[in-house]
């Protein structure tokens, strides 16, 4: 079955067939609609190589995740394939493992195979990949890099307001010795957390002490050892706000080997929600992240850029919310 046929049996031409498969023009409904009813009818399908010839792209989005084993990303894995597929295209998925140089690497990989955009849900962040942005003028979203220009946009968490709710959360329920477990700080975002929980601390806390935060690494092992420099201090705190949920977990298990009740002892805020905070004992408090809204805002938002030339990229901010669960508890008396 060629693209004649189709044309032949709609009784367009060619060119109109090829604009309704790749979406290269507008076509009237009606004719649309007997293009689309031929090509059901004789089950066409597009040969890719001669989409790509036709659009100057292929029909490939690429993905790539800091790390897929990660519970905070499968939601957002899942939730971008619908709206790729549903939009007419082909998801191509990368795991960079918090790798900038390997994200490097990916990118111009993918900009090689003349995929129509990339979405970047990556932590690590090289300042190249801007200037591959701008120099092969491919599509990109980022999440949480704070840089918009045409063809590249960007979506953002309100981290600032998470972590704000839980420091307020933390101090409405008496307490006042509370640290901060962070990621590495060369990661962007990590940072952006970081003086957000500081701005907390002073706003919540005005005569409070200085605010004190333990560098992790957002795997479950860096909570764990944040949470041994914590046990190691004179002074033990009576509550952490943690950067991730999988450091919270972490930290949580550290400090129970410890002997430390949670939250009798110790209150612990996480921030994400993953699936497993809920099943967690005690159930971990958390920032809620809408992962699947993340996930089909970055790809409505690289599909704008996509589909019109020259269009300046947007910046999309994606609220935050706390969800009160069984791991926050006033200080005990006297603590």
């Amino acid at each position: 079955m060629r693209i004649k046929d189709i044309a032949r049996e709609a009784g367009v031409s060619t060119a109109t067939v090829s604009h309704v498969i790749n979406k290269t023009k507008y076509v009237s409904d009606p004719t649309r609609e007997k293009v689309e009813k031929a090509i059901k009818k004789f089950g066409y399908h597009p040969n890719a190589h001669a989409q790509m010839l036709a659009l100057g792209r292929s029909k490939i989005i690429g993905l790539l995740v800091s790390d897929i084993s990660n519970p905070y990303f499968p939601e957002i894995i899942k939730s971008v394939e619908a709206a790729v597929i549903a939009a007419g295209y082909n998801l191509f998925l990368l795991n960079t493992n918090y790798d900038a140089r390997r994200t490097l690497e990916y990118v111009q990989r993918l900009i090689q195979m003349q995929v129509a955009g990339v979405i970047l849900m990556i932590a690590e962040f090289d300042e190249a990949l801007i200037t591959e942005a701008k120099r092969k003028r491919t599509s990109f979203v980022f999440q949480d890099l704070g840089f918009v220009d045409e063809k590249v946009s960007n979506i953002i968490l309100d981290y600032e307001a998470g972590i704000d709710e839980a420091v307020q959360h933390l101090v409405a329920l008496g307490h006042t010795k509370i640290v901060h477990i962070g990621g590495a700080h060369e990661i962007y975002s990590a940072g952006v957390r970081w003086r957000a929980f500081d701005a907390a601390m002073k706003r919540h806390l005005p005569n409070g002490p200085a605010a004190r935060i333990y560098e992790g690494d957002f795997r479950f092992d860096g909570g764990r050892l944040a949470a041994r420099q914590i046990l190691a201090e004179k002074e033990l705190p009576t509550a952490v706000v943690v950067a991730n949920d999988l450091m919270a977990l972490g930290a949580m298990q550290e400090f129970r080997s410890a002997g430390l009740c949670v939250p009798m002892d110790i209150s612990i805020i996480g921030f994400d929600d993953i699936s497993f905070a809920s099943l967690s004992e005690p159930a971990l408090t958390t920032v809620f992240t809408p992962r699947v809204d993340i996930g089909r805002r970055a790809v409505e938002a690289l599909l704008l850029t996509v589909e019109k030339p020259h269009q300046q990229g947007i910046e999309v901010k994606i609220p935050t919310s706390l969800l009160k669960r069984d791991s926050t508890a006033p200080p005990r008396e006297g603590a």
